[in-house]
C-alpha cells in the first residue's frame, strides 16, 4: 500500500481518493454537476451539513441527500457540522449514506454516537478542527472507518489551507493501520493542486476538495483531472 518516497505512510498516488464537496456545486443546476462527478471519475461526494451554531452557516439536510442519491452510485459521505449529530444519524441512513462523519468537539459522548453510526449501517468518521489536537482521537481510533483533519476553520469554502495541519496529517498517519478495507485519513479544506500534493506526502488517503472542482474555469471534469494531475506528481 505505501509508495517508495521516503515517508513510510504515504500511500502510492494511484490509491489516493477524490472527493467533491458539494457545497461548493451550482445548486441551480445540481443534477448536471452531479453528472459531471459520475462521469469525470469522483471517487466519493462530500455533504457538508451546518447548523448555524458549531458553526456560523446554515446549509442543506437530509431531504437534499434524498434528492441527489438516485442521480449517483457513488459512496456519499455526510460531514455534520452541528451541535448533537447524533440526532440526524437515522434521518441521514434513511436517505441513503455511506459515511457519518461527526466532529469530535460536536459529541458530548463519541463512542456512543460511533456506536449508533454503525448500528444504522454506515460507516464512522471523526473530524478534527484545526485547533484540536490528534491526542483526542486515542480512544475512539480503533472503532472508526475514517478520520478527518481540517485544514480551514470549519463554515465556509473557498479558505485558505492552514499549513500547519500538515504535521497533524502525518501524526495521525503514523497511527492508522493501511489496510485493503481499512481506516481513511481524509483531508478537507483549501484542497487544491497546489496544495494536494503536501496533504498526499504527508500520508493522507482522500482528498476533499469543492471550489478546487467546481471552480475550476475548465468545468468540473477538468478540475477532477487537474487535481488527479497534482496527485500523481507525488510519484515523480
Amino acid at each position: 500500500m505505501t509508495s517508495e518516497s521516503g515517508n513510510p505512510n504515504k500511500i502510492e498516488a494511484s490509491q489516493v481518493r477524490i472527493a467533491a464537496s458539494i457545497l461548493a456545486a451550482d445548486f441551480s443546476q445540481l443534477g448536471r454537476d452531479i453528472k459531471s462527478l459520475n462521469d469525470g471519475g469522483c471517487d466519493e461526494i462530500h455533504f457538508d451539513v451546518m447548523d448555524g451554531a458549531f458553526v456560523p452557516n446554515i446549509t442543506f439536510g437530509a431531504p437534499v441527500l434524498e434528492w441527489i442519491r438516485p442521480l449517483t452510485s457513488l459512496p456519499v459521505d455526510i460531514h455534520m457540522m452541528v451541535q448533537e449529530p447524533g440526532r440526524f444519524v437515522d434521518d441521514f441512513a434513511r436517505a441513503g449514506a455511506d459515511y457519518f462523519t461527526v466532529h469530535a468537539e460536536a459529541c458530548a459522548h463519541l463512542h456512543a454516537t460511533v456506536q449508533s453510526i454503525k448500528a444504522a449501517g454506515m460507516k464512522a468518521g471523526v473530524a478534527l478542527n484545526p485547533g484540536t489536537p490528534a491526542s483526542v482521537l486515542d480512544e475512539i481510533l480503533p472503532d472508526i472507518d475514517r478520520v478527518l483533519v481540517m485544514t480551514v476553520n470549519p463554515g465556509f469554502g473557498g479558505q485558505q489551507f492552514i499549513t500547519s495541519q500538515l504535521a497533524k496529517i502525518a501524526a495521525i498517519a503514523e497511527r492508522l493501520p493501511w489496510r485493503a478495507d481499512g481506516a481513511d485519513l481524509a483531508v478537507d479544506g483549501g484542497v487544491k493542486t497546489d496544495t494536494a500534493p503536501g496533504c498526499v506526502e504527508a500520508g493522507a488517503s482522500l482528498l476533499i476538495s469543492g471550489t478546487g472542482i467546481f471552480n475550476h474555469p475548465d468545468g468540473v471534469i477538468n478540475g477532477i483531472a487537474a487535481l488527479r494531475e497534482a496527485i500523481a506528481s507525488t510519484e515523480a
